[in-house]
């Protein structure tokens, strides 16, 4: 049987919430670590880290960034961005997701003791992953409605969210899963819909990409097109492409049975 535990990780002077999965047996191969979306957390994420880890009879890491889920909040998240005692305060900056991948992320796996992770990320995890595994050595990169670059449909369903924060029932549907639900949704909207993030841009970055990466996007989801993924493999030749039909922003939730076929296609050819 699966253990899952729950443990605070320090990372740079933040706090940050991580969930551990650990196989019955003891286990050499990689271990999967989960990157949530802009609104996501270790909650939000639901069973779904703990049911594929069984499926593929891998460990798991799954972690909340700053001021998600119960990791430490972000002072003064739509203040004006800046360090103070070095820590983060303020509205987060365009290269917030570079942050991630090339200064939080490597600290945590080094902290854990991860080496060479199975990278699975969603949305701005997917992002966060893509740039990771650009710059330091993975065993593979699982993408899930990544954003190499920004697209109209991403910004006019970022401006959609925002109204239904503000006016319909968003807010109440996230605030179980963060201790501090407005700073977890202002600082990702903030960001997106700021005029210097519009040149957002990771498609240079890809070719550096040596490891396996399967690229997963719906054909209906509203925060962006097919040209997402599509990018990505022309920027990564071996990268394998699934595209769903009749599915969202949240394919692993959309079609579940797909995208497990897939991963479970995709972990062996790591593995060889």
């Amino acid at each position: 049987m699966q253990v899952i535990s729950y443990q605070t990780v320090n990372v740079h002077g933040i706090k940050l919430e991580a969930q551990t999965i650990q196989p019955p047996t003891t286990s050499h191969e990689p271990t999967l670590v989960f990157l949530h979306e802009g609104l996501g957390s270790v909650s939000l994420w639901r069973d779904w880290p703990a049911q594929l880890c069984q499926h593929l009879g891998l460990a798991g890491l799954v972690y909340s960034r700053q001021g998600y889920g119960q990791s430490d909040a972000t002072p003064d998240v739509r203040g004006p961005s800046r360090r103070e005692k070095g820590l983060r305060h303020g509205r987060l900056l365009p290269d917030y997701m570079h942050r991630e991948a090339l200064e939080v992320l490597p600290t945590l796996l080094l902290t854990l003791g991860i080496a060479r992770p199975l990278l699975v990320g969603h949305s701005d995890g997917g992002t966060i992953a893509l740039i990771h595994a650009s710059h330091h050595p993975v065993s593979g990169c699982i993408v899930m409605a990544p954003h190499v670059m920004v697209e109209d449909i991403s910004v006019r369903a970022i401006t959609a969210a925002r109204q239904a924060y503000e006016h319909g029932p968003l807010r109440t549907r996230l605030a179980p899963f963060h201790a501090n639900v407005d700073c977890a949704f202002w600082q990702w909207n903030d960001v997106w819909l700021s005029d210097a993030f519009r040149a957002f841009d990771i498609r240079d970055e890809l070719t550096r990409i040596q490891a396996p990466l399967l690229a997963i996007q719906g054909e209906d989801d509203p925060y962006g097109t097919m040209a997402q993924i599509d990018d990505i493999a022309d920027k990564v030749p071996h990268a394998t492409l699934l595209k769903i039909p009749s599915c969202g922003h949240s394919p692993h939730k959309d079609a579940p049975k797909a995208v497990a076929l897939a991963i479970g296609a995709f972990v062996p050819t790591i593995r060889a």
